[in-house]
């Protein structure tokens, strides 16, 4: 019988800095609101998640169906599919530290 070793705390943060994210935000048209939620959220995977992240751009006009399919009842709306557990952020994404700790990428402490 063999025993699968125990991980210890810095194998469980390295593999949690190499897990993917998949994000998916959720937009209408191309409005200065949707256009500035696309690149703060674009920016901040780029620097936090490079090569490690999946986003797509979903226009609730062009895909109505997926609104209700995904619950989506504002936009913009940013849902991290994973890591698990999903989670949503809801309106204006240009505060950087609020969209970093949606996304678990940021601890919050309170002040």
């Amino acid at each position: 019988m063999t025993e699968t070793p125990l991980h210890t705390l810095a194998d469980l943060a390295d593999q949690a800095e190499r897990q993917p994210y998949v994000l998916r935000l959720y937009v209408t048209g191309m409005t200065p609101r949707s256009t500035r939620a696309i690149s703060a959220v674009r920016a901040i995977c780029e620097e936090f998640l490079a090569g490690r992240f999946d986003l797509k751009i979903i226009d609730v006009y062009q895909q109505p169906a997926m609104i209700r399919d995904e619950q989506i009842f504002a936009t913009p709306t940013l849902v991290r599919k994973d890591p698990e557990p999903e989670r949503r952020m809801i309106g204006d994404m240009s505060n950087r530290a609020r969209l970093l700790a949606g996304l678990g990428l940021l601890e919050v402490t309170p002040a």
